[in-house]
């Protein structure tokens, strides 16, 4: 998932906001303006409700943040590195772009995140009794509790042994430190994490149906995803043993036709060496890669000013382009690679441009593996 806008950096790590996070950020702020606050302290102003669950809301996903970054931090101690943290619908998750090199490093990664919500649910709660001892306004009060709450729950939540939460990451380490095998334990905590995921939906369904509350298909909704990412992550993991040893080199196709950075996009577009074929091409500027770009953004520009358009003004700027070297695992790539012709990988050594990689070339990869004789059930 990608941020539709960057917040900034924190501790050295990107983060950014998908649009989504807006369905949660209302959610919260109308459940308490509306709901927990008008019920538990009646009389008071609806700006003082609207204020109240606003404030709260921006709080809780600073706490939802703290949760990430915790989990990037000690990730990078550890040895793996970090993409982003993106904050949505759900919550949030920070991106990691490889794996943990052992169990250890996988435990402490994954119980960090708990470790902190727990701790500003404890923080919250000794605020909310020294507000009250203090006799300050009983909403105020009242925000503090509502957030000690939702942490403690949410480190609870996180806890359950089942992918992709940070429970069914515990999960994993532990089988991974049994067996020896991280494959093995990926499909333990994958299993763990779909039937977890059933509960939820059903359970959820249920009480929708018996009592028509809403919270009833949020559990669903809950339930479902965690269907859906620990699927794609069991599937993610078996590719990953599949292409277990294989260098980004064998897949990437070698010395692939460049733009000049300078080039007009009229000029781009009527070249017909960039008609066929491929739909997205790296820009270059002095011999050295500086982004990429594709047809469709380039068809996007007028044909009136498409004359005076330099291509660097459509491009994606290599800063948001994932590179890699010739020589590191595709494994590791595959976290990091996206559908879409804008997602094409930079294969790049000593500053030069040696390679691109595509999903499409990922599949032939795997397909051809899969039929090898003595692979994948091939003969």
């Amino acid at each position: 998932m990608r941020a539709t806008f960057v917040l900034g950096r924190i501790a050295g790590v990107r983060v950014g906001v998908h649009w989504s996070v807006l369905g949660i950020f209302a959610i919260v702020a109308l459940g308490l303006a509306q709901g927990r606050l008008p019920v538990a302290h009646p009389g008071r102003s609806w700006v003082v409700y609207w204020a109240a669950g606003l404030c709260t809301a921006v709080v809780f996903f600073a706490s939802l943040l703290a949760h990430e970054v915790a989990h990037a931090v000690v990730a990078r101690r550890n040895g793996v590195e970090v993409d982003d943290i993106v904050l949505w619908l759900l919550g949030g998750v920070a991106r990691l772009r490889t794996e943990a090199s052992t169990p250890g490093a996988e435990l402490r990664i994954a119980g960090v995140g708990p470790l902190v919500s727990l701790l500003l649910g404890g923080f919250f709660a000794l605020v909310a009794w020294l507000l009250d001892l203090a006799s300050v306004s009983v909403i105020v009060v009242e925000m503090a509790a509502w957030l000690a709450g939702i942490n403690v729950l949410l480190a609870v939540f996180n806890a359950v042994p089942a992918a992709p939460l940070d429970g069914g990451r515990l999960l994993r380490a532990f089988l991974w430190w049994r067996t020896g095998d991280r494959l093995r334990a990926t499909a333990g905590a994958t299993a763990a994490g779909k039937g977890f995921g059933w509960l939820l939906v059903m359970f959820g369904l249920i009480v929708f149906m018996a009592r028509g509350v809403f919270g009833g298909l949020w559990l669903a909704l809950i339930g479902w995803f965690l269907i859906a990412t620990a699927t794609a992550e069991g599937r993610q993991a078996q590719l990953r043993g599949l292409l277990a040893g294989v260098p980004v080199r064998d897949v990437m196709t070698p010395e692939p036709l460049t733009v000049s950075a300078d080039t007009t996009v009229a000029d781009f577009l009527a070249d017909a060496r960039y008609r066929y074929r491929h739909s997205a091409f790296p820009v270059t500027d002095g011999g050295a890669p500086v982004g990429l770009v594709t047809l469709d953004e380039a068809r996007k520009v007028a044909q009136a000013g498409a004359a005076a358009v330099p291509v660097r003004e459509v491009m994606v700027p290599l800063s948001r382009t994932v590179v890699t070297g010739p020589d590191s695992a595709l494994a590791d790539l595959l976290p990091r690679m996206e559908r879409g012709a804008e997602n094409r990988v930079l294969v790049v050594a000593d500053g030069r441009l040696v390679g691109i990689v595509s999903l499409s070339d990922v599949s032939r990869t795997v397909n051809w593996l899969m039929n090898a004789p003595g692979r994948g059930g091939g003969r």
